[in-house]
């Protein structure tokens, strides 16, 4: 099954380079698309903290996706696991979602804080972050995991 997307806008500013630590302090802009949206499209979006962005790896190529199991980050200390398992941008359909600080939202021009996308990037979605979608309960996840993200933000 096959499904189009099209990107309601780009990524502007922050990094260029796809690193893979140090996101906390990368301030970027989503810009929308003007020929897709009006002036009002981002309106109530300044009222919440956070937004969750959507976003396609682009410059992953087709030959670098991964289907199966691998080592997170090439790292064989750490356990062989399917790519359903991590986050990482070789996925099957190249799609990042991160949730990230609203610093402003104006006209078609939303500024975040702890987006890890680089510039060009296209944006797919943007929804607020709601505290009633959290998940409910302990979170629980393995070693490796938290290991991964202690340098990430």
């Amino acid at each position: 099954m096959d499904f189009i997307l099209t990107a309601i806008g780009r990524v502007r500013g922050g990094r260029t380079e796809p690193t893979d630590d140090d996101w906390g302090a990368s301030r970027a802009i989503v810009e929308l698309d003007p020929g897709q949206f009006g002036d009002d499209a981002l309106t109530g979006l300044e009222t919440f903290s956070h937004v969750e962005i959507v976003y396609l790896f682009d410059q992953v190529a087709a030959s670098d996706v991964v289907s199966g199991a691998r080592h997170p980050r090439g790292r064989t200390d750490w356990p062989k696991i399917g790519i359903f398992a991590q986050r990482g941008r070789t996925r099957p359909n190249r799609l990042g979602l991160t949730v990230c600080k609203v610093v402003s939202a104006t006209g078609r021009s939303l500024e975040v804080e702890g987006l890890d996308a680089i510039d060009g990037t296209p944006v797919l979605d943007i929804k607020p972050f709601m505290t009633g979608f959290a998940p409910r309960g302990a979170v629980t996840e393995p070693d490796w995991a938290r290991e991964i993200m202690a340098d990430y933000w």
